[in-house]
């Protein structure tokens, strides 16, 4: 991932900042909830023609939660903008995964003299707050706040939630049952409460307006990230490429590569050689 992290102060908010520092293309690309900088780098193509810029949100990665409330993804937002600034990057690509997908949407619905094109890689919201697939969140989040770690996820283990994702999306429910383990897992409740009951703050007529290069990448076997949210990104958002990737459940290694190859393919095929200043 190149040189180590730097951190940032957001309010009292130390934030971890990874910065490849190369290349001529700068891309802003987030992880989604409870990831960090390692789940951008399975997903991003990194190489010497781009400047890669992630930022580990508030509670998630090495970055710490600090006392501002509550969480959202418009605080978010805001601190990969400030990440961006702090770094010189006047125009960039935005991209990211599931809430940094989101991450990414509303950094070019609110800013668009900043963002030279957009990549949602399996969305999990399109327009409305609290959708339904982010549901298994708050029920996780809920569990945690109440109940003491072991005895909260034995009860999520045997619920009805964790039956259909066993049977329908296995790679989702290893997910959501690792949030039990996590050091922070009590803060981190907060965190995925919040998130999962907010939206991207973007409407469809909003998205509908954006005109810059759009990559939009989903997969199947997948609750909490809906194919149906892909497509209506896509078709939403004028002249959006879609792609469907194998599903993370079915082959692991070749999901990650066939998302890689896209966003390599749609970044050179939109960026390269052209100057970005």
């Amino acid at each position: 991932m190149g040189a180590a992290p730097t951190i940032i102060l957001r309010d009292d908010a130390a934030l971890r900042v990874f910065d490849t520092g190369q290349g001529r293309l700068s891309v802003v690309f987030q992880h989604g909830l409870g990831g960090d900088a390692n789940q951008v780098a399975q997903n991003f193509p990194d190489q010497p023609s781009y400047r890669r810029l992630t930022v580990e949100c508030r509670a998630q990665g090495g970055s710490s939660a600090g006392s501002k409330r509550p969480f959202s993804i418009a605080m978010f937002a805001d601190d990969v903008l400030a990440a961006a600034d702090a770094a010189g990057l006047d125009r960039f690509v935005a991209g990211g995964i599931s809430m940094g997908a989101a991450i990414a949407l509303r950094l070019a619905a609110r800013h668009r003299e900043r963002v030279l094109g957009l990549v949602l890689v399996r969305p999990a919201w399109a327009f409305d707050a609290a959708p339904r697939n982010m549901c298994p969140y708050t029920e996780v989040a809920e569990l945690i706040r109440r109940l003491p770690l072991a005895e909260a996820s034995d009860v999520f283990e045997s619920s009805a939630t964790s039956a259909r994702f066993r049977a329908e999306a296995p790679d989702n429910l290893a997910s959501l049952l690792g949030f039990f383990a996590r050091e922070n897992a009590a803060v981190f409740a907060e965190v995925m409460q919040a998130i999962a009951n907010d939206g991207t703050g973007v409407t469809r007529a909003a998205a509908a307006g954006l005109a810059i290069p759009t990559l939009v990448i989903g997969s199947g076997i997948d609750l909490v990230h809906p194919l149906a949210t892909a497509r209506e990104l896509a078709e939403t958002i004028p002249n959006a490429a879609f792609v469907e990737a194998t599903p993370k459940a079915t082959d692991k290694d070749r999901h990650f590569a066939e998302i890689r190859a896209a966003i390599g393919g749609f970044l050179n095929r939109h960026f390269n050689n052209q100057d970005q200043s």
